[in-house]
């Protein structure tokens, strides 16, 4: 790698790293203050604060590391075009192409870092950041569907609940069905359910199940009897942030495993499931978009170009936000609705590299 390689690639990291470094501990500071009266008034222990913040940090890098890094780009960028040194640059023979090296590998590693994070650590933090935010900061909003839960369990078994309480792992107005091929076998009955963990059993009151076996119905009664199904307890309901939570791979299977049972969030699943490869894309994207925006000395120095750059961040994130609630909330697709943004603003990039290679 020559000297225009190392000289670029490490403003490129360290201007990165900084912006990381400047807006984290300013948007853990707005969020202390903005919470600070609930964390003291539901008397949250300090550990669990600290842990908070951890994760905190984590949580929102991952959801912003592109814009992070697109303004990082432009701030350093802007800088070489007034100092001229990009003058020099291409005036020495460099082809606007060969400029662009160092932060395509930049881009690159920032992706593959962005991709780590995505799969393995951002859930990690998801979960701590979204259990404790419901637990002590709101903890009065509902984070799963508790009335006439009904869900498909698998290919032959349907369970349905009027009522569920998370809390006490109870379910009432219980109703079992299975199923063979388009028959039905047998239906249990039960006043409610409540999942007994100690001995990891169901304890069913007031339990019926009526069987069917050659036209001919049998029914069985009891006050209360303790069974096993082909569920967890969290199968019922899950929370609204569960896909967030999983590692790809968890994300995979649980996705697979909520469309059998013909959950009405799919579309939210999908979105999470297909933004942690639509994010690492992004990031060549507004680098490239970056470069050819802050590249060009303007009369309006660095702050023309950030300005610039800041109403096309704007534009991303507005795409990016409207399109992702339209998957989550109707049957728009979510591979539309994720890779869409990048979709136009890589168009943009072609555009923008076009005119600043001329």
């Amino acid at each position: 790698m020559k000297i225009l390689d190392w000289y670029i690639l490490k403003r490129y990291l360290f201007t990165f790293l900084m912006m990381l470094l400047l807006f984290i501990p300013i948007g853990i500071t707005v969020d202390l203050a903005e919470k600070v009266g609930k964390i003291i008034e539901n008397e949250a222990p300090f550990g669990e604060v600290t842990s908070y913040y951890i994760d905190f940090t984590v949580y929102f890098a991952n959801l912003l590391f592109p814009l992070f890094l697109f303004l990082s780009v432009i701030w350093f960028t802007s800088k070489l075009a007034n100092n001229t040194e990009i003058v020099a640059f291409l005036s020495s023979g460099v082809s606007f192409s060969r400029f662009l090296r160092p932060y395509l590998i930049g881009a690159t590693i920032v992706a593959a870092i962005a991709l780590v994070l995505g799969m393995y650590l951002a859930p990690i933090a998801s979960q701590g950041f979204n259990e404790f935010k419901f637990k002590y900061l709101k903890k009065n909003k509902q984070v799963q569907k508790t009335r006439n839960v009904y869900q498909q369990i698998n290919d032959n078994d349907y369970i349905y609940v009027s009522s569920f309480s998370p809390k006490r792992k109870l379910g009432q107005n219980f109703t079992y069905e299975h199923f063979e091929g388009n028959e039905l076998k047998y239906k249990i009955f039960a006043d409610n359910i409540r999942y007994i963990e100690k001995d990891s059993i169901y304890r069913l009151n007031t339990y019926v199940k009526r069987s069917f076996k050659n036209g001919v119905e049998t029914i069985e009664k009891q006050r209360r009897k303790d069974m096993n199904f082909p569920f967890e307890i969290e199968d019922l309901t899950p929370v609204e942030y569960a896909a967030e939570t999983k590692s790809y791979s968890e994300l995979i299977e649980f996705i697979d495993a909520e469309k059998r049972r013909g959950s009405p969030n799919i579309g939210r699943y999908e979105v999470v499931r297909l933004k942690k490869w639509s994010l690492p894309v992004s990031i060549f994207i507004l680098t490239i978009i970056a470069v050819a925006v802050s590249s060009v000395k303007r009369r309006g120095g660095m702050g023309a170009n950030l300005a610039v750059g800041i109403a096309i961040a704007m534009v991303y994130v507005f795409f990016d936000k409207v399109f992702g609630v339209m998957a989550e909330q109707s049957n728009f697709e979510p591979i539309i609705a994720v890779w869409f943004p990048n979709f136009i603003f890589g168009i943009l990039a072609i555009y923008l590299l076009q005119n600043a290679k001329r």
